[in-house]
């Protein structure tokens, strides 16, 4: 069965049954009993129209549940009758489902889940799976999800901002499981940009394809992280940064600059440089500028903070830290601190850091490695 064809058609058949009254929740129940039903029947026999058959399939589930739940009595006379045979509408529903699932009355955590399950049409196992939590688990959270938007109007107009966010929430979480997130948010970003002409859409999907191009060299053999001036550039995917970059140009010809736009000319000054030494630091310190301008956040001043350390030295980067608050909540901001006294030649200071940051380190791939940058200089020191 070509799976990538099933989920393609997925956002299209919830949304046809969305039209023809389907709540949210019960049409995105009886899509997921027709995906299961296509698991089992299609490696026998795939349909000459697989979208037809799979909404006959899911309204046909959707009119057994409502019709045996005494409670939705009230519904009867929208489902009565199935509707008669007939080419179905070609109508593409992916933006509006786009819309739905990042509803800002969901958290960010239940929007991404049920974008994946609703636009993605991945399992809830296989995103359970993806992010490390029991199934029963997940199922809860896209339940809680579905309940919430089923009020919405299918036609309400939606956020762009909104649905960005959701996109880029689903790219950080990587790959874990059987479930690439990464390449499923480029699919997705893909399939957005299809359906919407906008800078910000075109932008993130610059963003994604330029950092996933040095997917590969992220990591030693041994699973060790390697930081981007060490990695091996020969390594890097060569064919996706020329799309990245020639997506950006074209975004921001259109001289409508958004975070993502300024964030994707940062990545792509990384990949233009052959070597850690050529990069241009001045420029993206500038880009940092436009993007501060954009999103005054402590994220983009700590992130800033370093390119200003590379561009003007150790002691100008340290300046630029200092401006922020010293929030231990702030990610990376001890590991940063960390580098830069290491690059100004405070190795005492720069070990402790490096030791307090691998306590803070969200993953174990992480601790690792800012343990092995403490016990690093601390030989060093020992050695003097």
């Amino acid at each position: 069965m070509d799976e990538a064809l099933v989920r393609s058609l997925t956002p299209s058949v919830l949304g046809v049954l969305c039209r023809r009254g389907a709540d949210f929740a019960a049409a995105e129940d009886a899509v997921q009993d027709a995906l299961v039903e296509a698991v089992r029947t299609w490696p026998a026999e795939t349909p000459k129209d697989p979208k037809g058959w799979l909404i006959k399939v899911a309204w046909r589930r959707f009119l057994d549940a409502t019709r045996s739940d005494v409670a939705r009595r009230r519904r009867e006379d929208l489902v009565d009758e199935e509707p008669a045979p007939g080419p179905t509408p070609d109508v593409d529903d992916t933006l509006q489902l786009y819309f739905l699932c990042a509803h800002p009355s969901l958290t960010p955590s239940s929007a991404v889940a049920l974008t994946l399950r609703a636009v993605g049409g991945l399992t809830t196992r296989q995103i359970a799976q993806a992010y490390l939590v029991p199934e029963a688990t997940m199922a809860q959270r896209i339940s809680r999800a579905k309940r919430t938007v089923s009020a919405v109007r299918f036609d309400q107009p939606g956020d762009v901002a909104t649905v960005l966010r959701v996109l880029y929430l689903v790219f950080n979480e990587g790959y874990s499981g059987d479930v690439d997130l990464a390449a499923e948010a480029i699919r997705l970003t893909r399939q957005l940009a299809a359906a919407i002409d906008h800078p910000e859409v075109a932008g993130l999907l610059a963003l994604m394809l330029l950092h996933h191009a040095r997917r590969a060299s992220r990591t030693a053999p041994d699973g060790t992280l390697v930081p981007l001036a060490e990695q091996d550039r020969s390594r890097w995917d060569t064919t996706l940064i020329a799309e990245g970059v020639a997506i950006l140009q074209t975004a921001l010809a259109r001289d409508r600059l958004g975070e993502f736009q300024a964030q994707a000319a940062i990545a792509a000054l990384h990949a233009d440089a052959l070597a850690a030494e050529d990069t241009d630091w001045v420029q993206i310190v500038e880009w940092y500028d436009e993007l501060l301008a954009l999103n005054d956040s402590p994220v983009v001043r700590l992130n800033r903070a370093v390119a200003v350390g590379e561009a003007d030295g150790p002691q100008a980067g340290l300046k630029a830290l200092a401006e922020l608050d010293a929030d231990d909540t702030l990610p990376r901001y001890t590991a940063v601190a960390a580098y830069l006294n290491e690059r100004a030649g405070n190795l005492d200071k720069a070990a402790a850091l490096y030791m307090d940051a691998a306590q803070k380190a969200s993953n174990l791939a992480e601790h690792a490695h800012l343990t092995r940058q403490a016990a690093r200089l601390n030989d060093v020191r020992r050695r003097w």
